[in-house]
């Protein structure tokens, strides 16, 4: 690291940015790539395409050497993008991170929306931008300022999907495809992570995993007056209210099931500690919450564990029941909720998605017909250890762009892509990292990327792949 100067480094990062990247960036934010799950007519629009097209054009104005890229579709799924550059030192590195975007939503500031790029410093709106455009342009810069700069770098392989949104399922079929282009990673780099402030680089040692899928309980063929029917054909939300009781404590939010949960460490206890020295009260006053709202789980670094290290469980959607202003008197025929069950690393998520089918589904209370059909089974993540100069490189870098010491990180999302590569890959290292911090709201209205911050991480990143050849 003694022989790279980071502030010329990241000074010609900014300038990269400013001339060429983030301009680039806002075009593929104006591209409505919605992510197959919300879009079944995804190959006939073409949209995810055009953001590999744009992506490949970028490519094509930049002075990379060794470069060549690759576009791959198996029959039936979404594209995935290829780019290869050769090493001028030893190793290979393999990046990822994927184009395809969250439906629009609803919220959005005025003169802001989710296809319109708007920049407002420190900030850069519209969908993907942080969720996760910027992913791309940032680990190939981290290449090119290597290059540019004549320092040594491993060959770099970059899987670039459009299928993440809606879990990655088109993902392990290609990863069979193209495992002799893949290679064999010595790190494995995702830029598709959180941070918990923009001060620091923050790099995320877990993931959470996800079981999802819909409940169902119907009771009745049509409609019935709920005068004439009351207390007399069983309610379909009280059924589908005690059955999730099975599972998870309604008074507390702990989840019940033993399948779902794993003793947490002494080390990630200390790990939460030291996140929330640095957070403070952000790790909960984060959060939109209404006045008087309070944690479920009190004390820091608990709040902390309990939405990154213990299972959770949310209902994210309602089908069966009529709008407030369409509601009549009637006992309705069924009530389907959609349940999102967050899983911590280490839990076998074949292993609880079976477990929460099996008791869900069992004794169906007054003989209701009662289903839970799974759409999402993903492990969650738990990187390996750094190397002290690993470590080192990274910290260094993090003083010299941000001003402040990196700091490990815990996330409570998932990215399958991970668990599907530390299994692939079990040798190799991981470096998780990426530019959604406070504020950043992907997935909602305002979604917005932080520029300077996504700048120092490029810079962060470029100094993490030089150690490699150190």
């Amino acid at each position: 690291m003694a022989s790279i100067d980071l502030g010329t480094l990241h000074a010609w990062v900014d300038e990269q940015w400013e001339s060429h990247a983030l301009e680039s960036l806002a075009n593929f934010i104006e591209i409505p790539a919605l992510s197959p799950a919300f879009d079944d007519d995804w190959d006939a629009n073409g949209y995810l395409d055009d953001t590999i097209n744009l992506f490949l054009g970028w490519l094509g104005t930049l002075p990379m050497e060794g470069m060549s890229c690759n576009v791959h579709r198996i029959e039936g799924r979404t594209p995935v993008l290829t780019v290869s550059i050769e090493g001028t030192g030893e190793g290979e590195v393999l990046f990822y991170s994927h184009l395809d975007k969250q439906p629009p939503f609803t919220g959005w500031s005025e003169g802001k929306g989710p296809w319109i790029p708007v920049r407002e410093d420190p900030w850069l709106y519209g969908r993907g931008s942080v969720d996760d455009g910027y992913g791309g342009y940032l680990s190939i810069l981290s290449i090119l300022a290597l290059q540019q700069h004549n320092i040594p770098h491993p060959k770099a392989t970059f899987l670039i999907e459009t299928c993440e949104e809606s879990g990655s399922f088109d993902l392990p079929a290609y990863l069979d495809e193209l495992s002799e282009l893949l290679g064999t990673p010595d790190l494995v780099v995702v830029m598709d992570s959180g941070a918990g402030d923009y001060e620091r680089l923050w790099v995320t040692t877990s993931l959470r995993g996800l079981i999802g899928g819909t409940l169902k309980v119907g009771v009745s063929k049509e409609g019935v007056h709920s005068g004439m029917a009351g207390g007399i054909i069983p309610s379909s939300f009280r059924i589908a209210r005690s059955i999730i009781s099975r599972i998870e404590d309604q008074e507390t939010g702990q989840i019940l099931l033993p399948e779902l949960s794993i003793e947490i460490s002494e080390d990630v206890e200390n790990e939460a500690q030291g996140i929330a020295e640095v957070l403070g009260e952000n790790v909960w006053t984060d959060f939109p919450t209404l006045d008087g709202v309070e944690p479920q789980t009190p004390g820091l670094s608990e709040i902390i564990l309990s939405g990154n290290w213990r299972p959770s469980l949310s209902v994210t959607g309602v089908d069966g029941m009529p709008s407030l202003k369409d509601a009549g008197n009637v006992l309705r025929t069924h009530t389907s909720l959609k349940l999102s069950m967050r899983i911590p690393p280490g839990v076998d998520a074949d292993s609880a998605q079976a477990a929460m089918v099996s008791v869900l589904e069992a004794d169906a209370p007054h003989g209701a017909h009662v289903s839970f059909t799974t759409d999402a089974a993903a492990n969650g993540f738990s990187a390996p250890t750094m190397s002290t100069s690993f470590r080192d490189a990274l910290n260094e870098a993090s003083l010299a762009t941000f001003g402040n010491p990196m700091q490990v990180f815990f996330e409570g999302g998932t990215i399958p892509f991970l668990a599907m590569m530390q299994e692939k890959y079990p040798e190799a290292d991981f470096l998780v990292t990426g530019s959604l911090g406070p504020g950043g709201n992907a997935h909602g209205p305002d979604e917005k990327l932080h520029i300077p911050a996504t700048k120092a991480v490029t810079t962060c990143l470029a100094a993490a792949i030089a150690s490699l050849n150190a």
